[in-house]
């Protein structure tokens, strides 16, 4: 039996994926999955609106599931319904994240008001938001990294109230109960009503109430074009431009000047007629009709949201990171017990992982047109799946599963990274004109983050060398050889990525800005680990460190790396700031303040180590032998 129990757990990892990649299924009798896939164009990219409702979801409360008052669970596209179908409910389910004690206070409202003590609805917030727009107006002029951690708090609930509604007004007109007979009888009285408001304009003989409802209709348009940035009209039968999107309250003011309604409009207040009033079959047959309408016009258009959807309910990464945490308790289980057995097992489930990681980053190649990395969402996850791939080689090598250890920490720490990254919005956004360059984001960008991946690998390995000798007696010599061995030769690899990758990103910025370097802080960040890595190998060939030296500088690798990757973007100053946040500022100085600590447990005699009685230290296989052994070695 236990023989089998690699093959069993690559059985089980597969299934698991392939359960992924089965088509999502309705809830009920509404075709809402057939709606998540109509596209819309949002910030420059057409996209399923099942993205909006998720992107929606992680930057308003942090995850993308809903529960209503009656403990019911929504998914995604049935919240989003019901946010523009039926606000009046939407209003009571409580997604507004608000961990702040002063922003609750201000509201008046206690943690226990909140689902799970954060989160509250509109309804809650709703008698308090003046005071929250007051509040915000004093806190806009100040800049954002000088701003209080209540200031912060404030324009981040303020934006995502201002998100809510520009849902709310994107399909249909929020305060019409009946918005698909208001329409209805705005089409057949439009030329009357136009009569009727421009004979009022000219001091004339007029229908007062004609021309009153016509202009009370039409400032609702006016409100649904201004309130939302959700481009959900397609251009006209005659037009395949993708940038012709509109609103669907521009569309409707041109009802003014064409006398009729467009029918993208008319399909939307269709869907919320059906929405709201139960009709499960007028809604699918509305779904059917709007898509055959669509294909027509933007077959790939829609076939790219349909993928999008389907890459959205299998959820790759979420699937990766459970695979890799599984794969890591494996592999540490391993040394303990069954360690060809075990280490295989993780060893399976870490490759799957990675496939999967992989196939969800090429579908996102695929749907952007883009390199892999083009934000710091994608460089995390490129850089976890950089340096499992570098694990994946390492355990076929050496297959002592410590490789595994590492991928499995790797693996979840980069995708829990990317998550709270995605917490900001749509991950597959627009590249600036300055970053518009398919070119240097394959080459500059693909290579330095592969110097990133290799110096986390080092300092990781580093870290397993370090834990695993001091407090458990596991780390023998040939175990301490070989990971001597994996880190410099990962050191290796990330000092020529690293010094390449950032060569190549001075040839960008020439041609960008028209200058190689500029002392830009990410330019710095990118220099310092270079030199560090540099630094790790002249002291291993000069002798002057030997392993618990060279761990001890590895893990001193990711302090660098840390720093460049995100440090430098929450300064303020340079081309590559993207602006300070609490949680970030607080993650990363616990990050560098856990690495510092690890470095001094390496420097504690070895003695004090528990793998002592099985770990004599010898000096690096390249030091010369008259080379005398430093004090700080050790």
């Amino acid at each position: 039996m236990k023989k089998y129990l690699s093959l069993l757990a690559l059985l089980l990892a597969v299934g698991y994926v392939a359960g992924s990649l089965r088509a999502p299924k309705n809830p009920g009798a509404f075709d809402v999955v057939g709606f998540s896939k109509l596209p819309v164009l949002v910030n420059g990219r057409i996209k399923p609106i099942d993205t909006v409702a998720r992107s929606s979801l992680l930057q308003l409360q942090g995850r993308q599931t809903v529960k209503t008052p009656d403990e019911r669970s929504l998914q995604p596209i049935e919240w989003l319904l019901d946010v523009v179908f039926r606000p009046e409910l939407a209003d009571t389910y409580q997604t507004f994240e608000i961990v702040d004690p002063d922003v609750l206070a201000l509201i008046d409202l206690k943690a226990e008001d909140g689902a799970g003590e954060k989160r509250f609805s509109l309804k809650q917030i709703q008698p308090k938001i003046a005071e929250v727009q007051r509040q915000m107006q004093l806190a806009q002029p100040v800049e954002p990294q000088a701003r209080s951690r209540f200031q912060r708090a404030i324009v981040q609930l303020y934006g995502n109230l201002v998100h809510y509604q520009r849902l709310r007004h994107s399909l249909v007109a929020p305060n019409r109960t009946d918005f698909l007979g208001d329409l209805l009888k705005f089409q057949d009285n439009v030329a009357a009503g136009v009569a009727a408001v421009r004979a009022k304009q000219a001091n004339q003989p007029h229908d007062e109430a004609a021309a009153k409802a016509m202009t009370e209709i039409g400032e609702q348009f006016v409100i649904m074009a201004e309130s939302t940035n959700l481009l959900v009209i397609p251009p006209d039968a005659d037009n395949t431009d993708p940038t012709a999107w509109r609103p669907a309250g521009g569309a409707l003011l041109e009802t003014f000047r064409t006398g009729r309604v467009n029918a993208s409009a008319l399909a939307y207040a269709g869907f919320a007629h059906a929405w709201r009033n139960d009709k499960a079959e007028q809604f699918n047959k509305l779904i059917d009709l709007f898509r055959a309408d669509l294909a027509k016009r933007y077959d790939v258009a829609l076939k790219k949201s349909d993928i999008e959807a389907r890459f959205n309910a299998a959820q790759p990464f979420y699937r990766s990171s459970i695979l890799y945490g599984l794969a890591l308790f494996i592999a540490l289980f391993s040394w303990l017990a069954w360690p060809d057995t075990l280490g295989r097992a993780a060893f399976w489930l870490v490759a799957v992982a990675w496939v999967l990681c992989t196939a969800g980053i090429a579908t996102r190649m695929w749907l952007e047109g883009r390199p892999p990395v083009t934000n710091l969402y994608s460089s995390a996850l490129f850089v976890g799946w950089g340096s499992v791939g570098l694990c994946l080689i390492l355990e076929k090598f050496f297959r002592n599963a410590i490789a595994s250890v590492a991928a499995g920490s790797i693996g979840v720490a980069t995708l829990v990274i990317a998550h709270h990254l995605s917490l900001s919005g749509d991950t597959m956004e627009m590249m600036r004109a300055v970053l518009d360059s398919n070119f240097w984001l394959a080459t500059h960008v693909i290579v330095v983050t592969a110097g990133y991946s290799a110096t986390f690998l080092a300092g990781f390995l580093a870290i397993i060398y370090i834990l695993r000798g001091l407090f458990t007696r596991t780390l023998d010599r040939g175990t301490a050889d070989a990971l001597t061995r994996m880190v410099y030769g990962i050191v290796c690899f990330a000092t020529l990525f690293s010094f390449v990758g950032t060569i190549l990103g001075g040839i960008w910025a020439d041609q960008s800005w028209g200058r190689f370097w500029g002392w830009d802080p990410k330019e710095n960040g990118a220099l310092i680990i270079v030199i560090w890595n540099a630094i790790i190998l002249h002291a291993r060939w000069g002798g002057m460190i030997k392993q618990r030296g060279l761990m001890a500088l590895a893990v001193g690798g990711n302090i660098a790396t840390a720093w460049s990757w995100f440090g430098t973007n929450m300064l303020g100053v340079g081309l590559h700031s993207y602006g300070f946040t609490d949680a970030a500022f607080v993650s990363l100085t616990g990050f560098g303040i856990s690495q510092i600590l690890i470095i001094a447990l390496a420097n504690i005699p070895l003695s004090k180590w528990r793998s002592h009685a099985t770990l004599t230290e010898r000096p690096a296989a390249s030091a010369p032998r008259s080379t005398p052994e430093p004090v700080a070695a050790k």
